[in-house]
């Protein structure tokens, strides 16, 4: 399947200085690997796209993006309630990981590509008017309102197996039955959030799944929770799959108490390219996530990548 990958200095300045978890050296890592396995022979590498901050209006509300842009001249503050410091010149890091999000949708809609990986990326902790969990910007809401409002998609799935609730995009699209969301997740850490029991409102009820996972959850786990998530996305027949795909689920993150291997991601990748194959004309859009053990993002999104690819 044909593959963008987007890569760039400009995608590694989102990352918060003085030793936090979620450092600018995670792009590094991710890199490293990916020229160790040669895959810009099988994949078209991009760069990160510029953006301007209008882009950021669908999702955001006016409000939270001048605030974001006052702490971030500034260059300090909290953007939430204590999980999401500022840092001089975070708007602009943060709007380029939103508009590389958007770049890749555009030419997976123009058929340019069938499907893209971002891997600073999938932001999902942030809401409409406050950022949350090192999220300052959701990337993935902008993006779904994007192929809804522009492209009139009316089933979009998001797929998320990042450790932690992706609480940003659930909350926010809870009421909306165009939304297809699945969610594997770590029960009882940060943000708390993603009951069994939550499954849409309103007229979106049904359309969301979330899985609560239990801490050393480990392959075994994951293929039993995956395969409820392609049951749910097959009787969707998404147009359009977004995948997060958090690297803090792999044992041995300093943050988490998941243990799934990166063959996980491998079979992620290749699961939802082949649904997406099925389904969606080949439309997928990847997403990196979380993730704070730099070995596992290294081997984890690079097996999201070699799935896509076919391997």
């Amino acid at each position: 399947m044909r593959t963008q990958v987007y890569a760039g200095e400009a995608l590694s300045r989102y990352g918060f200085p003085g030793g936090h978890p979620f450092s600018t050296h995670r792009f590094g890592a991710f890199y490293a690997e990916f020229v160790r396995r040669e895959l810009a022979k099988r994949v078209q590498v991009m760069d990160p796209a510029e953006g301007d901050r209008k882009i950021l209006r669908s999702f955001h509300t006016e409000a939270y993006i001048a605030l974001v842009e006052r702490s971030s001249r500034a260059g300090h503050g909290l953007l939430d309630r204590g999980d999401t410091p500022a840092f001089p010149g975070c708007f602009e890091a943060a709007l380029t990981v939103c508009a590389t999000a958007l770049a890749a949708t555009e030419a997976i809609m123009a058929g340019n590509t069938n499907a893209a990986f971002v891997p600073i990326a999938g932001l999902h902790h942030a809401r409409r008017n406050t950022a949350g969990g090192f999220c300052i910007f959701n990337d993935a809401g902008i993006v779904i309102e994007k192929l809804q409002k522009k492209h009139g998609l009316s089933r979009i799935a998001y797929v998320d197996i990042d450790a932690h609730h992706g609480d940003g995009v659930y909350y926010e699209f809870e009421e909306n039955p165009h939304i297809i969301f699945a969610d594997m997740h770590q029960q009882y850490i940060y943000p708390g959030t993603g009951d069994r029991d939550e499954t849409g409102t309103g007229e979106a009820v049904g359309t969301k799944l979330n899985i609560p996972m239990r801490a050393g959850s480990d392959d075994h786990d994951f293929a039993r929770a995956w395969a409820d998530v392609l049951s749910h996305l097959s009787a969707a027949k998404p147009e359009f799959i977004i995948l997060q795909c958090g690297a803090d689920s792999i044992a041995g993150d300093p943050l988490t108490g998941m243990e799934y291997s990166p063959a996980s991601f491998l079979r992620a990748g290749r699961d939802l390219a082949a649904l997406a194959q099925k389904y969606a004309d080949g439309r997928l859009l990847a997403l990196g996530g979380g993730g704070y053990n730099l070995s596992n993002i290294g081997q984890g999104w690079n097996n999201v990548i070699e799935g896509m690819l076919g391997h």
